[in-house]
């Protein structure tokens, strides 16, 4: 069996270990003689693997106790609508912070269900960079303030936590979530699809303070509103079971793999790796402010953009795929997620180099 270098903006690679268990456990999860695909989500088997993954999660990100975990589906795009539905209503006025493609569907999306302002925009930088907050327009009876802490296709990134004088603080948090140390307390509500660090697609993970609970807008569906779905232990309507199961492995793994520092202390090892190759670099061009790039997506582009096709034949012809950027930028983009060993940067970044050799 080959395994590719995958770097895929998601859903991405899952750790080698979790995927082997979840092979051998495929037709009898310990000894219950079923897949973990046809229980009961409220028999006594999955209920175990369900609290077992709150309860790593829980201590993986020190989640204080006065936060609900809830496990959901719909990934970020659904929780768009779901957050003003369930948090605007507390004031009927939110603010949003625009720093790339995924914040701007969100504030899009809100403008449903009542007034959101503009409490900041990276558009005159081509978002390449995230507003200081000395210029953002906060409004101090807004119901929420909402960010996207890792923008998936610009590759910028908050490396610090805004502050929203009181205002509960919302945050889009798919394609970092797990990826280094967190202060969960500094946040209203964390919803993160979970294809990026934490497992398969089709699983949603909200952490929300408990205060924040019960203030649905009357058109809320009963599956989507989080109050419901915290006093049902997010088993009002059956939880991507299979999904969570996986999850939760995956957790278990990076928990005996070091935790969050370690977690942490590679992700940062790899990018920077990346980065310093791409700033030596006159064929290569990344244009995110330093201080803002991500640690887990890195758009680059070539000197020629006629060379783009070759340059992704030939890193497939080594084993590494996925490295297109989106359809809306162009380019090229290294999605190097949690479970992205050293081998794979260290193997783009030699195939960059001799690419570059031979067309530079």
């Amino acid at each position: 069996m080959t395994r590719v270098f995958n770097f895929s903006p998601g859903p991405a690679t899952l750790p080698e270990p979790v995927l082997r268990q979840a092979a051998q456990e495929m037709l009898d999860w310990r000894g219950s003689g079923m897949s973990v695909m046809e229980m009961s989500h409220r028999g006594k088997e999955f209920m175990s693997i369900h609290a077992e993954a709150e309860a790593t999660l829980r201590e993986l990100l020190a989640i204080p106790a006065n936060y609900k975990v809830l496990f959901m589906q719909g990934g970020a795009i659904g929780e768009n609508a779901i957050v003003p539905m369930n948090l605007i209503g507390r004031t009927g006025r939110a603010d949003y912070v625009l720093t790339g493609d995924w914040s701007k569907k969100s504030y899009k999306e809100a403008r449903n269900f009542g007034t959101v302002n503009v409490a900041a925009t990276a558009e005159s930088s081509k978002f390449t960079a995230i507003p200081e907050q000395a210029a953002w327009k906060l409004d101090p009876g807004a119901s929420y303030v909402h960010i996207c802490s890792n923008e998936t296709i610009g590759g910028v990134q908050f490396h610090w936590t805004p502050d929203t004088a009181g205002v509960p603080l919302v945050a889009d948090m798919s394609s970092d979530i797990l990826s280094r140390a967190l202060d969960v307390s500094k946040y209203g509500l964390i919803y993160a699809g979970a294809q990026k660090n934490m497992g398969p697609s089709g699983l949603t993970v909200v952490i929300v303070r408990e205060d924040l609970l019960g203030h649905a807008l009357p058109v809320t569906p009963s599956a989507f509103n989080y109050k419901t779905q915290a006093e049902n232990d997010s088993m009002y309507n059956t939880p991507p079971t299979y999904a969570i199961y996986i999850m939760g492995l995956v957790l278990q793994h990076v928990k005996a793999t070091g935790g969050m520092p370690a977690v942490e202390e590679h992700n940062r090892a790899k990018a920077r790796l990346l980065y310093d190759f791409l700033d030596g670099s006159s064929f290569y061009r990344n244009p995110v402010a330093k201080e803002d790039r991500s640690l887990m997506n890195v758009p680059f582009w070539l000197k020629d953009a006629a060379l783009d096709e070759a340059f992704l034949k030939g890193a497939q012809a080594r084993g590494m795929i996925q490295l297109k950027g989106h359809r809306s930028v162009g380019g090229m983009r290294a999605s190097i997620y949690n479970a992205m060993p050293t081998e794979g940067v260290q193997a783009l970044v030699q195939y960059m180099k001799e690419f570059e050799s031979q067309h530079g």
